[in-house]
């Protein structure tokens, strides 16, 4: 996917590109998450959209929830949603910062290799 060491870098314009495309993809794996999150509060706690969408938003955010679950499944749900959020937070902030730690990455060795 990324061009190899012995490569020059791609110019600055492909890479805006490159981290633009890397943003988006976050943006829509956070998007679908919030709607698992959504989807999973409604069907166990029987919440309105906004209120799932509030606890699922703030779960996402790390702030936990704010109607605690009363169900016992809508609490089994609720404590795997919240590892989940937190690993997709960490995934989010790797797309992010993958192309930019390639770019620094390979312009070290690139100039190392002179």
């Amino acid at each position: 996917m990324y061009e190899p060491k012995i490569k020059p870098l791609i110019p600055r314009k492909l890479f805006v590109k490159r981290v633009a495309l890397h943003a988006l993809a976050a943006v829509a794996l956070l998007l679908l998450s919030l709607a698992i999150g959504m989807a999973g509060y409604m069907h166990f706690e029987d919440l309105a959209w906004r209120d799932a969408f509030l606890n699922s938003a703030m779960l996402m955010g790390g702030m936990g929830p704010v109607d605690a679950p009363k169900t016992d499944d809508g609490k089994l749900f609720a404590g795997l949603y919240a590892l989940y959020a937190g690993l997709i937070f960490i995934v989010t902030v790797g797309l992010v910062l993958t192309p930019v730690v390639h770019r620094l990455m390979h312009k070290f060795h690139w100039q190392q290799d002179r």
